[in-house]
């Protein structure tokens, strides 16, 4: 025979129940939060010496985007210059590289005809101006602009593909203003390096007896192309779309979670988005892809500051191989290289744990006035 008050309170509780379960049905609808709203809120800085300074600042004669955020002012400042051209890091920023801002002041900056700053700027206004000097000049503004702005009489200088040309150059004009250079997706020579993606890529498809690569290789060959060199970026979409298929950018394949990650950004709208992806990186391959053919750091091997490499060993965007033979004649105060086996092209969103114990173990010390 059962216990009389315990059935009574188990009846009480279980119309409690019944009760909280009604009142959640019949409550006003709460609007459901975004994921891009989510991350905003949740990637906000709450220490009382935090950096959050986000917006456009006036840069060789236009407004241009830039991004400065840091836990602690007096960590010091890294200055990344995206790839590209046209090819901005900052709307996976949030994702990739949230964990640097806790050991480094983390400036992001929309280049010239890319990402905020084209959406910021009329292109017809732009177009003249897209240059790769016009960019290194840029890029000394935005330079002088945070050593002024954070009272840093040096910075850590920081690039990425198309950007380690602008940052490379940087380098050189301003050693004194830089405690290192770190190189990642390093860019050397563009003939040398695309012909040998563009071969490693061509042998991959004919061992694996990939008809429709073959075609599509064998019809835009050579490539690159010096006599005819405006058949590059024509044939750009076609090279790199079989180079990433067969490991050249993420390791051991693809095209990588960017698109996905940008699209809960919360700096970037979708509208925002989908012109950077479009226009803006059309516009910037139009402008540059040109220029680039005919840059090459082979013979660039001095340098007054200290020199980093954080590589993707089966990178074949920017020739890992010619990296390697490149910073083994580097002459530098100090000069390291790390490899990242699991990385192509992308070390920094195919490896970022150790993207980021590499730059606070191996970088960070450097950073001493």
């Amino acid at each position: 025979m059962g216990n009389p008050q315990r059935s009574r309170d188990v009846r009480r509780r279980i119309a409690g129940v019944a009760s909280m379960v009604t009142a959640i049905m019949l409550a006003p609808a709460v609007p459901a939060e975004t994921p891009n709203q989510i991350f905003a809120e949740t990637r906000k800085l709450v220490t009382k010496d935090a950096v959050e300074d986000v917006g456009l600042v006036p840069i060789g004669g236009i407004p241009q985007w830039i991004s400065v955020r840091g836990r602690h002012r007096d960590n010091p400042v890294l200055l990344w210059i995206h790839a590209g051209p046209g090819f901005t890091m900052s709307p996976v920023s949030y994702y990739y590289m949230r964990d640097w801002e806790e050991y480094f002041t983390v400036a992001q900056w929309d280049q010239r005809g890319a990402g905020k700053t084209y959406l910021a700027n009329d292109p017809a206004k732009i177009r003249p101006t897209m240059s790769i000097t016009r960019m290194v000049d840029d890029a000394e503004a935005v330079a002088a602009h945070l050593r002024k702005t954070y009272g840093k009489r040096r910075i850590i200088l920081m690039a990425h593909s198309f950007g380690t040309i602008i940052g490379l150059k940087l380098a050189q004009r301003h050693p004194d203003w830089f405690h290192a250079y770190v190189g990642t997706g390093q860019f050397i020579d563009f003939q040398a390096s695309e012909a040998a993606g563009f071969a490693a890529t061509l042998a991959d498809a004919r061992a694996a007896n990939n008809r429709q690569a073959i075609e599509d290789l064998t019809r835009i060959a050579p490539f690159p192309d010096r006599a005819h060199p405006e058949r590059n970026v024509q044939n750009l979409g076609v090279e790199r779309k079989w180079l990433a298929a067969y490991g050249g950018y993420y390791w051991p394949g693809g095209e990588g979670q960017y698109v996905k990650i940008a699209q809960m950004s919360p700096d970037y709208s979708a509208d925002e988005f989908k012109a950077m992806m479009g226009e803006g990186q059309a516009f910037s391959d139009r402008a540059l892809w040109g220029e680039i053919g005919t840059i090459d750091f082979s013979r660039s091997v001095s340098f007054r500051l200290p020199i980093v490499m954080l590589q993707g060993r089966h990178d074949r965007g920017t020739s890992a191989a010619l990296v390697a033979r490149w910073f083994d004649r580097v002459k530098a105060p100090s000069k390291r290289i790390i490899w990242f086996e699991d990385s192509a092209h992308m070390a920094q969103e195919e490896e970022p744990g150790k993207m980021l114990v590499s730059l606070v173990s191996v970088v960070r010390p450097l950073a001493r006035d």
